[in-house]
């Protein structure tokens, strides 16, 4: 069966190898242009949509990454469900660098970015977000990661800060004693347009570092956060490869139909305007 998935490669996973047919595909949206073109290869009777979060060169900054054009780009080009591949600093002894955290829950700490695909165009909806992360997607990662040998966490706790900067020692204390596992910079508000966007979304969290908390360690450098990501990303690849060959079907997550009792807005009172900008999102129920 023909199944798409795509792929938000974080810092460090600019690209796959080992598909087939593989092309750009060149996608403009209503909320402005992606990171970067898609790319599309397929691995058997899946296909991937990979899309670099930071562009191929790393030159948008995690706070000015157009999370809503990049989440609306998968779906305009027919990804069924997100994996997000992402690096952060490990918040407990727990948790070593080089391991993958299968994140299931958020802790929002950003601030002055787009966060919603409903704004001001005359239709309101709250989808709801209890469960941020797809269980079924999660756990087939995790299989896939035990398959490739890779260290895996299924489950923990993502706080997501505004960046650019790494946090200060009081800072990372704080979350610490908020009992978060992980800290990184893009899964929020990515997470929530994802849902909005009704595609099940899964985190494949790469540790890199212990955050600036773990006095005993060096602080945080990009020159250490760089070496263990090299080592990362090709676990990262390996696991994308074997949950493509076996990945679970989308139309069973409660995802797929977020919007079905999240508009509030009667569809009389639409405008067309909102239809049309919103239509990848809203065809199902405002014909």
């Amino acid at each position: 069966m023909h199944r798409t998935l795509g792929v938000i490669g974080g810092s460090g996973l600019y690209e796959m190898e080992g598909f087939e047919r593989v092309e750009e595909k060149s996608v403009s949206t209503v909320f402005g242009e992606p990171s970067d073109v898609v790319i599309s290869g397929w691995l058997g009777e899946t296909q991937l949509l990979f899309l670099p979060r930071h562009g191929r060169a790393h030159r948008v900054p995690p706070h000015r990454i157009n999370y809503r054009a990049n989440i609306l780009a998968l779906k305009m080009l027919g990804a069924e469900q997100v994996v997000s591949v992402t690096a952060v600093g490990s918040m407990k002894e727990s948790i070593h660098p080089g391991d993958i955290v299968l994140v299931d829950q958020f802790i929002d700490r950003t601030r002055g970015r787009p966060f919603t695909f409903f704004e001001d165009d005359g239709v309101v909806a709250h989808v709801e977000l209890a469960e941020p992360t797809d269980r079924v997607l999660r756990t087939a990662l995790h299989v896939a990661a035990a398959k490739v040998g890779a260290r895996a966490h299924l489950g923990g706790t993502y706080v997501v800060i505004e960046g650019p900067q790494f946090s200060t020692r009081a800072e990372s204390l704080l979350f610490r004693s908020w009992g978060v596992d992980v800290i990184g910079m893009t899964n929020l508000p990515e997470a929530r347009l994802a849902r909005e966007a009704e595609l099940p979304y899964a985190t494949m969290a790469l540790v890199t570092d212990y955050d600036c908390w773990h006095e005993s360690e060096e602080s945080v450098s990009v020159d250490a956060v760089l070496a263990t990501l090299r080592k990362n990303v090709g676990t990262a690849k390996e696991i994308l490869r074997a949950v493509a060959r076996e990945l679970p079907d989308a139309a069973a997550s409660p995802a797929t139909s977020a919007l079905k009792n999240a508009i509030l807005t009667r569809p009389e009172n639409v405008p067309r305007a909102a239809r049309e900008k919103l239509r990848p999102l809203l065809h199902k129920y405002l014909p």
